[in-house]
C-alpha cells in the first residue's frame, strides 16, 4: 500500500488560486457582451476638436529662466515686444533675461466653440528654462492649421512637479519645463460647422467590424421606426465602421434627434481575444474574450520546494489510515 505525498500548506494554496483564476478567466471568456451607448462606441463625423498652436513669452520666473547666451531667440522675441509698447532698446544691447522664457503653446478648440469661450491651455519650455514655476505667460495668439487666430492666451501657469537643491544634492518630481493654464485661452473666431445643415449625418465607429457596424445599423432603424414623424428614410452601412443616418426634415428636431442617438444603447459583439504579455514585471493581462483550455500550471519554485519536503512517516499497523 502506498501513500500519496501530502501537499504542504503554501503549495495547495497556490495551486487552488491558479485553479481559480483559470475558472474566472474561462467564466469571463463565455459572458455575452453588454450594451452600452452610442456615444461610447462611436462618434458623428465632422463633430470634432481642433488643434491650435503659438509662441509666446514667459516673465515672472525666479531665476529659471532661458539663458540668453544658448537660447538668443528669447532675447528677440522681447525686443520685439518692447518695441511693440513703445520701448526702444539702444542698438547692439542684448538684455540677460533670467526671469523670461520662450514656449510654445498648444491647445484643443472644441467642437461648436463660440467667441468668449475659455479653453485650457498647455504650456512648454522652447529654451534651456529651468522651471517655468511662477511664471505668466504674456499675450499669445493661437493659429489653426489654416493661419488664422482662434483664440487668444494670457495667464498663470500651473506647473505639476517640484524640485529643489541644496549642498550639491538636487531632488526633482516630474517635468518642471512644462504646465497648464486652466481656462488660459480665451475663443476670438467660430470654425465654421456644417454637420446638423444636410439631409444626413455619418456614425464612424471606434472599431471597424462589420458584425458591430450591422447590429448598430438595425438598432438605429429601429429607434427611426418608433420615432414620430418617421418619413421611411433608413440608416445605410456604407462600410465597416461608418454607418449614414437621415436627419429630420425638420431642423428643429435634428438637435433632439441626435441626443437620443448618442444615448441609445447597443450591443455590440465582443472584443478580439488580446493578451499582453510584461516580461519586465513578469505580468499577464488578458481580456475576457480570453477562453483558456485545460492545463498544467509549473513553477520551478514548486518543484524545488517539493524535492525538500519531508518524507512521510511509515505507516503502523493494519489499520492505520492516510491523511
Amino acid at each position: 500500500m502506498s501513500r500519496p505525498d501530502k501537499l504542504r500548506p503554501g503549495r495547495a494554496m497556490i495551486t487552488r488560486l491558479l485553479a481559480a483564476t483559470c475558472g474566472v478567466a474561462a467564466l469571463l471568456g463565455s459572458l455575452p457582451a453588454q450594451a452600452e451607448r452610442l456615444k461610447e462606441v462611436a462618434s458623428i463625423q465632422g463633430v470634432r476638436t481642433n488643434q491650435l498652436l503659438g509662441y509666446g513669452l514667459m516673465v515672472g520666473l525666479d531665476g529659471t529662466g532661458d539663458q540668453t547666451t544658448q537660447a538668443p531667440f528669447t532675447a528677440q522675441s522681447m525686443k520685439s515686444l518692447l518695441q511693440q509698447l513703445g520701448i526702444q532698446l539702444p542698438a547692439g544691447v542684448t538684455p540677460q533675461l533670467k526671469n523670461s522664457a520662450a514656449v510654445i503653446v498648444t491647445a484643443q478648440l472644441p467642437a461648436f466653440s463660440q467667441p468668449g469661450q475659455l479653453i485650457d491651455v498647455t504650456v512648454s519650455s522652447v529654451g534651456n528654462a529651468k522651471s517655468l514655476r511662477g511664471g505668466t505667460l504674456l499675450l499669445t495668439p493661437l493659429r489653426g492649421v489654416d493661419g488664422e487666430i482662434y483664440a487668444v492666451a494670457q495667464g498663470n501657469v500651473v506647473v505639476g512637479g517640484a524640485g529643489a537643491s541644496a549642498g550639491g544634492s538636487k531632488v526633482q518630481i516630474n517635468h518642471l519645463s512644462a504646465g497648464r493654464i486652466p481656462g488660459g485661452a480665451t475663443v476670438e473666431r467660430v470654425v465654421p460647422n456644417q454637420t446638423l445643415e444636410g439631409d444626413s449625418i455619418r456614425v464612424e465607429l471606434n472599431r471597424t467590424d462589420f458584425s458591430d457596424v450591422r447590429l448598430v445599423t438595425d438598432a438605429i432603424n429601429q429607434k427611426i421606426r418608433l420615432r414620430p414623424g418617421s418619413d421611411g428614410r433608413q440608416a445605410v452601412a456604407m462600410d465597416a465602421r461608418v454607418v449614414q443616418v437621415p436627419l429630420p426634415r425638420d431642423p428643429a428636431q435634428r438637435v433632439g434627434f441626435l441626443a437620443e442617438l448618442e444615448s441609445m444603447e447597443v450591443a455590440l459583439t465582443a472584443a478580439p481575444a488580446k493578451v499582453i504579455v510584461n516580461a519586465r514585471t513578469g505580468s499577464v493581462v488578458m481580456n475576457q474574450s480570453v477562453a483558456l483550455a485545460p492545463s498544467a500550471v509549473a513553477h520551478a519554485e514548486h518543484k524545488h520546494r517539493a524535492q525538500k519536503e519531508t518524507p512521510a512517516p511509515p505507516l503502523h499497523g493494519a489499520g492505520a489510515q492516510v491523511r
